[in-house]
């Protein structure tokens, strides 16, 4: 069983025809991952929603969430400039290679009715961005702690130049696109 890391650097050998790279470099790679979760809402509701996302982001990815402030307030949902409204966690190095691993032979197996992330989740940029409805798929969750219950989005951003050079990427990857 490869790793992430090993299978990005056999991607390159794979799409060198393809693409005609010329140089290793040139090939997409992995640049960062990003998980946010929207608390807007629900912060008005329950002070400590906050910090339960927070901590369980920390649980999920090994590393500190941060937490994010409205930029300007807006009347009609009762925010004022300052108030947190997200939680989001960016990773990189060992820890993104790693959660990504966990993500796709770990994760996306538990999750159910599981069929496979969709094509258009993959931007013109090359990066790929898809939400979890439940963030309970994660092997770090316990069942005593399912109570409250959040979606989450994560945004996997690449280093392609196009969709479709990002597509054969995230194949070699061992993503699990739709059929």
């Amino acid at each position: 069983m490869d790793s992430i890391k090993t299978m990005e650097g056999k991607a390159y050998d794979a799409m060198k025809a393809q693409f005609g790279y010329t140089n290793k470099l040139s090939a997409p790679r992995l640049s960062k991952i990003v998980l946010s979760v929207g608390t807007g809402s629900g912060m008005k509701k329950d002070r400590n929603r906050n910090t339960l996302v927070v901590d369980r982001l920390t649980k999920i990815t090994g590393q500190k969430a941060a937490l994010r402030a409205a930029k300007k307030s807006v009347a009609s949902f009762k925010m004022r400039e300052g108030d947190p409204v997200g939680v989001m966690v960016t990773l990189r190095g060992e820890k993104m290679y790693s959660f990504i691993d966990k993500l796709i032979k770990v994760s996306f197996p538990r999750t159910k009715d599981f069929r496979g992330i969709p094509e258009t989740n993959v931007d013109a940029l090359g990066n790929m961005t898809t939400g979890i409805k439940e963030h309970t798929i994660f092997p770090e969750i316990h069942d005593e702690e399912l109570k409250d219950v959040f979606s989450l989005a994560i945004s996997v951003v690449t280093t392609a130049k196009s969709k479709d050079e990002a597509l054969v990427f995230f194949k070699h990857l061992g993503m699990p696109f739709k059929k």
